[in-house]
């Protein structure tokens, strides 16, 4: 081929991609202006209130509906929080298991986010206030918060044993493991060296269980060559939990097996131990004293605070009671999905706070939504029961299927296989897929890095500890008044 051949294509290529770019503006320019005009129309407005799971996939689910639809959350990006316990234990990264909020919705006409905080809501005067003044008013409202930490009114454990619901969480877990090993490197004393060497994971549920089975694997494994001064596989992983078993939800096989394999991973599993002390030294549990640096939390958790604007009729952990159709009583245009909805089954059985169940509810509530527009009446909800998992590990798992009870390999790539096909976005389930490829070939994980965050500046303020010279604070976060403790 001559080079003026080679010339000639290269232009081709140049216009051929100029074309496409120019079409790619107008296509881009003509959805904005028709999603403009179809949110100023006269058609009835729902607001949804959280971009989790339930949220979320409330949205999708209207997308092409006769409606006008405006998505609020304090945060840009849905997260996949299965997976969070994976970006606190150092083997996944944020973005590989969130999505920006916008690009999920991006072809969706009928919708626009707004990015901000609700504070409170009026049923009776159907508007919903954000904490910057904004009044969002709605025809139709589904609320989908979620939960947050609870810590059985003792908050002044939560800047010691931090929980894990939101990134910023799962990086402040991810920065006081890796920097508890840093700091047994250095520590000449044989006492102190223990203590920074022993991981306390207080809650056997899904969280915990996972949590703990990570640890073992980061200390036997990913970081066993990395330290000249220490035998990272001599840390000490304790597992406590005041109430019999570990995964108490779970069947009995499966509670069994989850306990064989965190014991083979060389975690102490103790249950019926409840904790009654947490301080920067250490846990008291069933009456022992264990030091320990590093404390994390997977004991408990609390429905959204949002609720207490939707009626009195929640439980103690401030759940919404709603009716069977999911809407809130006395308000039909209400509808209550994922952790924030205390729902029945048809048995009368709760339905549990799993992704499943809140992506069901929301699919639910916008198609109940999409009824009343029409003018026909909503649906009772029908919780279709997919069965429990949990990871502990390395071809490591349970699952509970009906009445099908699977551990061991099996259960762990079934697990794998369910969160690929659950995470949003053809990117994030290839970066996972790589990832977890990688870690299970290496056992290697890639997200290994110490950086300063959010919560560890509130905590030093918290503790009024000296802030290090050399380390500025993150903006909005002002330097603490001196004092003798030292951050975790």
């Amino acid at each position: 081929m001559t080079r003026g051949m080679w010339g000639a294509g290269t232009i081709a290529a140049g216009l051929a991609a100029g074309a496409a770019a120019v079409a790619v503006y107008r296509s881009t320019s003509a959805r904005r202006r028709i999603s403009r005009a179809l949110l100023q129309e006269r058609l009835p407005q729902v607001v949804i209130v959280g971009a989790g799971f339930g949220g979320l996939t409330a949205a999708r689910t209207l997308r092409g509906a006769p409606v006008r639809l405006t998505l609020v959350d304090r945060r840009n990006h849905h997260l996949f929080q299965p997976l969070l316990y994976q970006v606190a234990t150092a083997a996944l990264n944020p973005a590989d298991i969130s999505a920006p909020i916008r690009s999920v919705l991006r072809h969706q006409l009928n919708a626009q986010v707004v990015l901000g905080e609700v504070t409170s809501i009026e049923p009776d005067r159907r508007r919903v206030h954000l904490a910057d003044g904004l009044e969002l008013p709605y025809d139709f409202l589904i609320v989908g918060t979620g939960a947050t930490h609870s810590y059985f009114g003792r908050d002044d454990w939560a800047p010691l044993a931090p929980g894990l619901k939101t990134v910023e969480d799962a990086l402040e877990i991810r920065r006081r493991i890796l920097l508890a090993f840093e700091r047994a490197e250095r520590e000449p004393d044989p006492a102190a060296q223990r203590a920074l060497l022993t991981f306390v994971v207080i809650g056997a549920g899904p969280t915990g269980v996972e949590l703990a089975g990570a640890l073992a694997e980061i200390a036997r494994h990913t970081l066993l060559a990395d330290f000249r001064h220490i035998d990272p596989e001599s840390a000490r992983i304790v597992l406590l939990e005041a109430l019999p078993t570990v995964l108490p939800t779970y069947s009995p096989p499966s509670q069994a097996a989850a306990r064989r394999q965190l014991q083979r991973l060389g975690v102490e599993v103790r249950t019926s131990a409840r904790v009654t002390a947490v301080d920067d030294a250490g846990v008291t549990a069933g009456g022992e004293r264990i030091p320990s640096r590093t404390v994390l939390w997977g004991a408990g958790v609390a429905a959204s605070p949002l609720g207490r604007s939707l009626g009195e009729r929640r439980d103690r952990t401030g759940r919404v009671e709603v009716r069977s159709d999911l809407t809130v009583h006395g308000h039909p245009e209400i509808s209550v999905v994922g952790d924030l909805a205390l729902a029945r089954g048809k048995d009368g059985s709760l339905v549990p706070g799993v992704a499943p169940a809140a992506i069901q509810a929301g699919r639910h509530a916008a198609r109940n939504v999409m009824r009343m527009v029409a003018g026909e009446p909503p649906e009772p909800f029908h919780y279709w029961d997919k069965g429990l998992l949990a990871t502990i590990g390395r071809a490591a798992a349970v699952a509970d299927i009906r009445k099908l009870h699977v551990s061991g390999l099996p259960a762990w790539l079934l697990w794998l296989f369910v969160h690929v096909f659950f995470l949003i976005g053809f990117r994030n389930r290839v970066a996972v897929i790589l990832q977890w490829a990688w870690s299970y070939l290496t056992f290697k994980r890639g997200a290994r890095l110490i950086t300063d965050t959010a919560e560890q500046w509130r905590f030093i303020a918290d503790r009024r500890a000296p802030v290090p010279p050399d380390v500025p604070a993150p903006d909005g976060v002002g330097h603490p008044s001196p004092a003798a403790h030292s951050p975790p």
